[in-house]
């Protein structure tokens, strides 16, 4: 890919967006990050993944919600991005069942913009979140790209599979090569404050009990950001191509004629939900004040990652225990300094 043009990273100041943007920094590449800093979470601790940014060559930050097309369009002729790399949406499984009309504005309405500049400003790879959410009300474990996903449980859910198939859609009319990547259960340093590692950390540091839904009967693959980065960059140097042996009388979901490809990326180590708290408790030397609560609406029972797929394209898969991953996210815990609401 030419070099003089940037990659644009979506959800920069996000989680996952700040740690890419800053992996893609380190290796002298030119970014340009947008994000809308919205309230979602407290916008405090995306200024400040920001600020471990600001000053770097090469990094440029423009504040703007992709809801805008007017806005957005400008800045892709602007910019006239190589490469897109796609974190910005609007999270949460609990809070689509309360705000459904955030989501088909960020998730639906401003991946559509997303598309129509990749289009139109000639970008040579367009990669994107998708979710583990995907998979639903599947049971089948562990999770394979192979497998249907039907059966959304939530809208937020439902809109990261409409993200699949706008992608695929403009793949095989435009040439766009795309990849959609499923994430799994992202946690580590500077993670969201509304997800259980955040949630189960404050409240323990805090001394409060923890809401442990379902009973605890839960399963997780929880997977440490630097693999997700690992995985989103090397996705990003290697684009989507058709799949030669793709056959329209039996499609495989996961790849397709034209150049889009699917994958998950997780840590293909899924842990019960009590064993995660035990580990957490030991990181952070505190016990943990456990409140059993019943099954939350659009919530799935287990999740597990089949990364075959994943390791056969780019030659990576997730490995970072969590025993390791838990010990970094507890030892950045205890230094910032105060925990986010």
């Amino acid at each position: 890919m030419s070099q003089s043009r940037p990659i644009l990273v979506t959800g920069a100041a996000g989680f996952i967006g700040a740690a890419v943007a800053e992996r893609l920094l380190q290796r002298g590449e030119r970014i340009l990050g947008v994000d809308n800093l919205n309230r979602y979470y407290d916008p405090a601790l995306k200024r400040a993944r920001l600020a471990l940014l600001e000053g770097r060559p090469g990094w440029r930050f423009v504040q703007a919600s992709l809801e805008d097309g007017e806005a957005l369009a400008a800045l892709f002729a602007e910019e006239r991005p190589r490469a897109v790399v796609h974190l910005a949406a609007q999270a949460g499984v609990r809070h689509s069942i309360e705000n459904p009309a955030a989501y088909i504005q960020s998730n639906l309405v401003g991946f559509g913009h997303v598309l129509e500049g990749c289009r139109h400003q000639g970008v040579e790879h367009l990669v994107y979140a998708s979710s583990s959410s995907v998979y639903g009300g599947n049971r089948r474990l562990p999770f394979s790209e192979q497998h249907a996903v039907n059966h959304p449980v939530s809208l937020y859910a439902a809109t990261k599979k409409a993200n699949e198939l706008m992608a695929h859609t403009y793949s095989h009319l435009y040439g766009l090569p795309a990849t959609g990547l499923r994430f799994f259960t992202v946690y580590g340093p500077w993670g969201r404050p509304d997800m259980a590692p955040m949630l189960f950390a404050r409240a323990i540091l805090a001394g409060e009990p923890i809401r442990v839904f379902n009973q605890g009967r839960m399963q997780r693959d929880f997977t440490y950001i630097d693999d997700i980065v690992e995985g989103v960059i090397r996705c990003l140097d290697k684009p989507a191509t058709p799949d030669p042996a793709f056959d329209p009388l039996q499609p495989d979901p996961a790849t397709a004629a034209a150049p889009h490809r699917l994958f998950n990326i997780g840590n293909a180590q899924p842990t019960p939900l009590p064993r995660f708290i035990s580990l957490l408790e030991q990181a952070l030397g505190r016990p943990a004040i456990q409140d059993l609560q019943p099954m939350q609406p659009g919530d799935v029972e287990a999740t597990a990652a089949d990364t075959s797929a994943l390791e056969r394209w780019v030659g990576f898969r997730p490995h970072t225990p969590l025993e390791q991953g838990l010990e970094r996210f507890a030892a950045w815990v205890q230094e910032w300094p105060r925990l986010p609401e």
